[in-house]
Formats: C-alpha cells, structure tokens, sequence
C-alpha cells in the first residue's frame, strides 16, 4: 500500500518532522549524509520520483532522465546552484528555492566571522592558551564608522545591512535587482563596493556572469586592508587570488563559510593561514533554519504538484 503513494527523494539523510507532516500522502526516500550524484541518478531510477528535495550532492540530466515523473526539484535552502536549472527547464521541470527561510542563520554566520576577523578572536584564543598575553601589543579593529558593502541585497544581505547598522557601520550596497532599501542602505554601482568598502560581504547567489567576480583586479581596487566574508557559494571567489592578497596584506583579513570545493580537500593552503577564518558551510545550519528550510521546501513541492496536477 504504502509503494503506491508517490515517491519524494530527498538527497540527505533526513528531513524536519514538521515537513514530513506536510508531506504524509508520499512515500519518502532519503539519499543518505553523503550521497554522490550517481547515487542520486540510481534512486531516481529505482524510485521515479515525482519531486526530489535537495539538500546534498548535485542534481543533474541524467538524474531528471531516469525519474520519468519527475515534476519539481525543490532546494533546501536558497542557493539552486546545485541544480541543472538548463537541464529542467528543457524537461519541463520546475526548480524552486525556500528563498529566505535561513536568512537570519546565514546572516548572523556572517556577522560572526567579520567580528571575528575584526577583533582576532581566533588568534587571540591561540595565544591565551599558548600562556601569552598581548594587552600591550595587540590593537583591533573598530567597526563603528567602518563602511561595508554588500554584494546582494536579498533577504540575508538585507538583515546583514540592518545588523551593521546597528554597529554604526556606513551601509551599502550593490544588487541590480533590489528595491524599497531601508534608509541606511545606498545602492550603488559594483566598482563603488570595491573602492569604498572597509568590509566587503557577499550574499549573492553564483551565476556564470559573477564566477570569480572576487579575484586579483577587483582586490586590487579594494582598500587596503579590507576584510572579506563570504556566506555565499565558493565560486564567487578566486581562491588564489584571495590568498596572495592575504599573504601581502591587501586583504586584511578573510571570514568564510563556502568553498570552491566542498568538503574542503585535506592540505588546502587555506588551512595554513591564520588570518582566514574558516566554517564548513553552515551558515544556514540552525535548529530554526533547518525546520523553515524542510518546511518550506515541502511547501514549495506541495505548491508546484498543485500546478502540474499531479496526483497526490
């Protein structure tokens, strides 16, 4: 009885309680922690789903060829990266984001790693254990007054504004598709982000115009000693780039919580530098986070089977 109801893949090892309530009419089946994308193309063979919510690993072609009733791909999270978006379009397939439902986990992720950029928590920790104590030599870096450009201004972007403002930081910002901006935050162009910012953070989803739009020219317009969070997706930033321009101290220091490669590889030369703060991608990782997420995910599902008309 329970092989006839409509299978939902999801592409991890679980999903919130409060959005397997949603979807109580499917039947369920989960990927694993780790899945790889031919592990996905074989459950989607083995299981023809009709939607696939994704959390891990990429979703591909030839995983959307080997699920004929496949009708919606539906991101956990904001960032549809992962996804073929090309590939679904062709196929009829709908790909939907849960757009801003970890904007407040991704934001103060973010704000965590300026402050700890700014203030040397990390190094000064290190030191402290190590028996040292540098009350007479070590200064920090006052935020107050500081300006910081935001490069994406969607709901992380924006509540990373509001909490800078809050710090007394100068606000502003750089999306071509942003309106209705809240007094403190000026828009302006994207070379003004890397001329006048003391802090550039980067909350704008990765697209083939914007790959590596962090890279040796536009670091080299920046201040120096600038700071550097990303929050987003890795492939905004060129990773060699952004190493030199630590290394010569044009980048004063960088906070990041996403990667060219993930997980990151074992030697990565990040690994060896003290003024780059790293997180394995968790910024929208919360308790709240991960039930809006799972539930906004399966509403999304519920929504596009609606409009598809396929049964329940």
């Amino acid at each position: 009885m329970n092989a006839a109801k409509p299978a939902i893949l999801v592409t991890a090892a679980d999903l919130a309680p409060e959005a397997l309530a949603l979807l109580q009419d499917f039947r369920m089946v989960y990927a694993g922690k780790t899945p790889t994308e031919d592990d996905i193309v074989a459950l989607c063979r083995e299981h023809d789903p009709v939607a696939i919510i994704v959390r891990y690993s990429k979703v591909g072609a030839a995983a959307m060829d080997a699920a004929p009733a496949l009708r919606v791909i539906s991101k956990h999270g904001s960032g549809t990266d992962t996804i073929d978006k090309a590939a679904a379009a062709q196929r009829g397939i709908q790909v939907v984001a849960a757009v801003g439902a970890n904007a407040a986990a991704v934001a103060e992720q973010a704000l965590a790693l300026l402050l700890a950029c700014a203030k040397s928590v990390v190094g000064l920790d290190e030191r402290m254990r190590a028996g040292h104590w540098d009350k007479s030599t070590h200064k920090s870096l006052e935020l107050g007054g500081k300006t910081i450009g935001l490069i994406g201004l969607g709901a992380i972007g924006r509540r990373m504004a509001a909490m800078a403002h809050g710090l007394d930081m100068r606000v502003i910002g750089y999306d071509p598709y942003a309106r209705d901006l809240p007094e403190y935050l000026r828009s302006v162009p994207l070379d003004a982000i890397w001329r006048e910012s003391d802090v550039v953070s980067l909350h704008c989803p990765l697209t083939e115009e914007n790959r590596g739009m962090v890279n040796a020219a536009t670091l080299a317009q920046c201040k120096p000693g600038v700071i550097l969070v990303n929050t987003a997706r890795g492939g905004l930033v060129d990773e060699d780039a952004l190493l030199a321009a630590v290394r010569t101290g044009q980048v004063r220091a960088a906070g990041l919580d996403s990667f060219a490669v993930e997980p990151m590889p074992a030697g990565h030369p990040f690994q060896q530098e003290p003024r780059i703060i790293l997180s394995p991608h968790i910024g929208g990782v919360t308790s709240a986070a991960y039930v809006n997420m799972g539930v906004a995910a399966a509403r999304n599902v519920l929504d596009a089977l609606a409009r598809a008309g396929s049964p329940a």
